[in-house]
Order: structure tokens, then sequence, then C-alpha cells
């Protein structure tokens, strides 16, 4: 498997290989539903200042696909999105594509980079529960009971400093997520 950036390569049949990724892996009111939807993400990972890679198997067939979005000035950036080919997911592709991304940020000079990932199937433990008055508390037990993607993130490093409640209808949270990429200067 290799990792190339998409900018770098001839794309517009991987853009529409990514899209329907994207689509099947993502196909609800709250992902893409539609290839159109989909295949706007796609072009908008383009824009400059935006890293976006993808993972390919040794005949050049899309495995996988990672972007990063600066925030905060260049100190962080947010992972988004992340999908991996139905038939290759479990096999190492997702934490691949997360390293070298964060390969990729350390060598920019990036600090943090962070991620939200909703619970919109009760997945979680705080999946259509009403998490106020106490939200933080909530975010602070948080775990995966269904094979939320925090599971998956957790294993890389990332933890959750946060969750917005009902932001896609009620017990229906953003959990966010992130990590450190480079210790403090002195430490």
């Amino acid at each position: 498997m290799k990792i190339v950036h998409l900018q770098a390569m001839k794309y517009e049949a991987v853009i529409e290989q990514l899209a329907t990724m994207l689509n099947e892996a993502f196909p609800g009111q709250d992902g893409y539903p539609t290839l159109i939807e989909a295949r706007e993400e796609v072009l908008e990972s383009l824009t400059e200042g935006r890293i976006s890679l993808v993972a390919l198997d040794d005949n050049d067939e899309v495995l996988g696909w990672i972007g990063a979005i600066p925030t905060y000035r260049g100190h962080a950036y947010e992972l988004h999105p992340l999908v991996v080919r139905a038939d290759r997911r479990n096999q190492g592709i997702g934490s691949r594509l997360v390293a070298d991304m964060e390969e990729q940020l350390r060598n920019l000079g990036t600090v943090t980079v962070y991620l939200g990932t909703d619970d919109v199937n009760n997945q979680t433990n705080i999946g259509g529960v009403d998490v106020y008055p106490t939200p933080l508390k909530h975010a602070i037990g948080l775990s995966s009971i269904s094979n939320h993607p925090i599971a998956f993130y957790s294993k890389l490093g990332y933890k959750v400093v946060g969750i917005l409640p009902d932001v896609n209808g009620f017990g229906k949270p953003d959990i966010f997520m992130a990590k450190r990429l480079r210790e403090p200067l002195g430490k």
C-alpha cells in the first residue's frame, strides 16, 4: 500500500471513487446522502491549505482517504474526513492514513490535531441520553458501546476533549477528540 497526495494525482476518476466511498460510508441525512454532496466534499478538500491523502493498493486502486483542514493559524488541523473502502476495513488502512497525516502535520509544525465524530445511532453510552445539566460529566465517562469511531481514535492516542449535545437531534451529540502532535518547548 502507498499513500499519496490527492492533489498530485490525475484525480478525476479518483474523485468519483472517493465520492462513492463517502456516500456509501455516510449515506444518511447527517452525512452525504447524494453523490453530488459527496463529490463537493472531495473537491473542497483540494482547496488551498488543506491536505488530502489517498491510500492506494499495488494496482493503484483506491483503498481510503483522509483530509485535514487548517485552523487556528496552522497550530491545529481538523481531520476531516476519514473513510476506508467497505471491503478493506479492519485491515489497518485507516490507522496508516491517520499516522501518515499526523506525520505531515508534525512536519508543518502543527501542535494539535482534532476531529468531531457524531453519535447519531446511539453507539456510545451518551447516545439517546439527556446530558444536561452536566454535559462535561458525561463527556468524561464517554465510551463506545457499539463500535463507535471513538474506540478507533482512542487506540491511536486521541482523547475526548468535549461534546456538543443534541446538535444532530435530541440525544445525538458531536464528540470532539484531539491529540497533541508535539511536546511543548522545554519539556
